[in-house]
């Protein structure tokens, strides 16, 4: 079997005694792969199947990548899945020689468009049966929402649920049985989707990971438009808001002096960005200072960036972008004086079906009919996880209180709201979220944002304490829900995350958590 010494299975078995362990026979691999290619599936067709012996590059097809890392020896299946007459998911799924009987569905990002090849590597080098899809379109641009209500539908709800279904028979028909239990796992649009899959097929998963979600997704793309607007976007040119790149530094330095030393220690991490009211006047320019330094127009630019959206009638729209965030290089996305591609592709492609508009009169008002018309219900804001948590579901999310792409706070937002649908004061028993002190969006920072959290390379630790799938299988199939999530910095560091509403308080030399 496989070549795997006696001593090597035994491993595997003691490891994971309440699971049969599937390993495909030597001479059965190509065969049995190749085979998958005669499958009949409702609506769906199985384009290749060939078994691949990693580590090995394999080429891709679509404009996102040209080539992806196989790192396990798999059978690789390439399906597609036609969802109406004028719309369809392109997948993948890969199949590992050696099987603990789960299966892992796994999202998107940004507009995308794009296989997730990365976590593909990863879930099946952890064993599991793992496919994804395209979302329903190629490539990152949202063009193609242009007069294609199902492409909507795809992206907005659909994609994640057929991969799934689909991706089930074809698991069955490999192995030869049905996966024990199900998991998802996703990040920013991946978020997004994994929260939708729990609001809309509470069925396709026993336990989601969903990260850094998109969720309130609407507000999330006019709060992205209008953090330009505030500072002369699209046209910034003379505009007396617009704060040039280089000055981004002296913020970003004058938050962390003002914030930075909040949690009892200055180490560049903001523990709790709601806790810092950074006072922009620190840093405008006096009578005789022309540089490293604002003028009063900036600091009120500032003032509107770093407050929430509120709506036409007074409403909260969307939370306030998190200080310390703009310390990310990739902050810029919001604030180089041009609307970022993520609203300005939604807006005009999906929402208002105007290739021609220009955002020159992009207000408040734009965002709330935006939130109005909901292209392909793709809010993703409802508190009433009833369903899924009634049929033992499991969630885990997690945020980065860096995250220069979404505020970590529209996370507190999304648990705030789904307690108080439930009537549930803790969400412990099905729905865990965890804050993530100094990480970026889904990924990187100074913080211990290593966490397995996705790609092989975030699986520092490979064990459940210190990987967010690996706890939640240890959640769905053992009944051990994670109190903290340990992760790992660039330098070595370890961190215990918090499940909110804890606080991370800091005890002598380390964080603790504390209600």
């Amino acid at each position: 079997m496989l070549g795997l010494g006696l001593r090597t299975l035994i491993g595997y078995f003691l490891l994971f005694t309440s699971k049969e362990v599937v390993a495909v026979e030597n001479h059965k691999q190509t065969d049995s792969c190749a085979g998958l290619l005669d499958l009949h599936l409702e609506n769906a067709t199985v384009l290749s199947a060939v078994h691949v012996s990693g580590p090995v590059n394999v080429s891709t097809p679509g404009s996102c990548q040209s080539q992806a890392l196989v790192s396990s020896s798999l059978c690789r299946v390439q399906f597609v899945i036609n969802t109406t007459s004028t719309s369809a998911v392109h997948a993948e799924a890969w199949l590992p020689d050696i099987w603990f009987g789960r299966f892992l569905g796994l999202g998107n990002g940004g507009l995308g468009g794009c296989v997730d090849y990365t976590n593909l590597d990863y879930g099946t080098s952890l064993h599991f049966a793992s496919v994804a899809s395209d979302n329903g379109h190629d490539g990152n641009s949202g063009s193609v929402f242009l007069n294609h209500p199902e492409v909507i539908n795809d992206f907005a709800f659909r994609a994640i649920h057929v991969e799934a279904v689909v991706g089930k028979q074809i698991v069955e028909a490999y192995y030869g049985r049905p996966q024990d239990k199900s998991y998802y796992l996703g990040c920013s649009t991946g978020g997004r989707q994994g929260t939708q899959e729990a609001l809309k097929f509470p069925g396709d998963f026993d336990g989601i990971v969903a990260g850094s979600p998109a969720t309130n997704w609407n507000n999330l793309q006019g709060w992205a438009a209008i953090l330009g607007r505030f500072i002369g976007a699209p046209d910034p040119a003379g505009n007396p808001h617009f704060i040039p790149a280089d000055l981004w530094n002296i913020v970003a330095s004058e938050i962390l002096k003002q914030c930075d030393a909040l949690d009892g220690v200055v180490d560049g991490i903001i523990t709790e960005p709601d806790d810092c009211e950074f006072r922009p006047e620190a840093i405008v320019c006096s009578a005789n200072q022309t540089t490293d330094c604002l003028t009063s127009a900036q600091i009120d630019a500032l003032h509107e960036i770093y407050q929430p959206v509120f709506g036409t009638s007074g409403e909260l729209l969307y939370s306030r972008y998190d200080p310390g965030a703009e310390g990310d290089g990739n902050s810029q996305i919001f604030f180089s004086g041009s609307i970022v591609s993520f609203p300005n592709d939604w807006f005009r492609f999906a929402v208002l079906n105007d290739s021609n508009f220009n955002f020159d009169n992009f207000d408040l008002g734009t965002i709330e009919l935006g939130d109005r018309i909901d292209p392909g219900g793709i809010e993703t804001f409802s508190g009433d996880l009833s369903a899924f948590r009634a049929r033992g579901g499991k969630f885990l999310t997690y945020h980065g209180r860096r995250d220069q792409l979404i505020a970590s706070g529209n996370s507190k937002r999304m648990y705030n709201l789904i307690s108080e649908t439930l009537s549930m004061p803790s969400l412990d028993s099905f729905y865990r979220l965890f804050l993530i002190p100094g990480m970026d969006h889904c990924s990187g920072g100074p913080g211990a944002a290593a966490f397995g959290q996705g790609g092989i390379a975030s699986n520092v630790v490979n064990a459940s304490s210190n990987n967010v799938l690996l706890a939640m299988v240890d959640w769905v199939e053992e009944g051990i829900a994670p109190n903290v999530i340990i992760g790992t910095s660039t330098d070595g560091q370890t961190r215990s995350h918090c499940r909110y509403p804890q606080r991370s308080i800091l005890n002598g030399s380390e964080f603790i958590c504390e209600v």
